[in-house]
């Protein structure tokens, strides 16, 4: 505790009910983070009933290599870390059967999802109209990640080829990588035995960079979240930068209707820049719409002056 500035204390030691810890870039961000949780096993909150969701494989290596030098080897492998992914596979092979399918279910790779949409372009007379298996894929996804169905595909023979596919797959007993969230909200949703009995085994659960949440993992999360929302999420509205692939930065501005009486912590202090960067930053980031109030400050020197330059070039401004 003694290591931590104010703000990062008090995200660290607000175990209970909603917590929106908006961390600005160089704050000590995953540091905090790795804090809270190995603080609330120090509380007696038992470490199964953690979990803490990311959004790659090696951010949660990550966190769960910093979690773990700082509780006991027994409870770090209790608290349950992963990605969104990772986490709907397991919902579903326990009871994806619910859904009609059968919970030895395959994932299908990206070659082999290229494939049959090939094949399906193939069958449904798409050679003419020179339309690929990335287009399809693409507008596929696009519906899936903003919780909307194949049939909003404005297109109708991408449509068709897409409602082809989904039959396909489950005929095959397996689902796409997209397809893990949709199934998983949908279990919950419609089963609230299960939804209940996973509310109860995570009472505790953190999401990181949570201005990268898309609408169907919004969804999902409400959906786990307890009567008790203990629930923390950690982002920063203003390093939204994945609306290209689905993101919604409104569930980060919108995080205390979602859950009311949240509490709203910043952290402003930045321990990676210098006080001249941070200014130019500043006054640059107050422009953007839509975003929570913060200013990023520093205790480091003033540093250069920022030069602007100009290249011919990616490659060279790359170099």
């Amino acid at each position: 505790m003694e290591s931590l500035n104010a703000a990062q204390r008090k995200a660290v030691q607000t175990l209970q009910g909603p917590v929106l810890i908006l961390a600005g870039a160089g704050t000590g961000k995953t540091r905090t983070v790795t804090c809270r949780i190995a603080h609330m096993v120090d509380r007696g909150i038992s470490p199964k009933s953690i979990l803490a969701v990311t959004f790659t494989n090696k951010a949660a290596l990550e966190m769960r290599e910093r979690v773990g030098q700082m509780v006991e080897r027994k409870a770090a492998r209790q608290i349950m870390v992963s990605t969104f992914h990772s986490l709907c596979v397991r919902i579903l092979r326990e009871d994806i059967g619910r859904l009609g399918y059968k919970t030895n279910f395959t994932i299908y790779s990206g070659s082999e999802q290229s494939g049959l949409i090939r094949r399906l372009i193939v069958r449904h007379g798409g050679i003419t109209e020179k339309i690929t298996p990335k287009d399809v894929l693409s507008s596929m996804s696009r519906m899936k990640n903003s919780g909307l169905g194949l049939d909003s595909i404005e297109d109708n023979l991408t449509a068709n080829i897409a409602a082809s596919y989904q039959r396909e797959l489950q005929a095959q007993n397996s689902v796409d990588f997209d397809d893990l969230l949709i199934l998983a909200d949908k279990l919950l949703k419609e089963h609230r035995d299960v939804r209940e009995a996973w509310q109860q085994r995570f009472r505790y659960i953190t999401v990181d960079e949570f201005q990268d949440t898309n609408s169907l993992q919004m969804s999902l999360l409400g959906h786990l979240v307890g009567p008790e929302h203990n629930v923390c999420v950690v982002g920063d509205d203003d390093q939204s930068i994945y609306r290209f692939r689905g993101a919604n930065i409104k569930n980060i501005l919108s995080f205390e209707e979602a859950f009311p009486g949240a509490k709203v912590i910043k952290l402003e202090q930045n321990y990676r820049s210098t006080k001249t960067i941070l200014s130019a930053a500043n006054e640059v980031i107050r422009n953007n719409e839509g975003r929570k109030d913060k200013t990023l400050w520093t205790e480091n020197e003033t540093g250069e002056k920022i030069r602007v330059k100009l290249f011919d070039t990616a490659y060279d401004e790359a170099e």
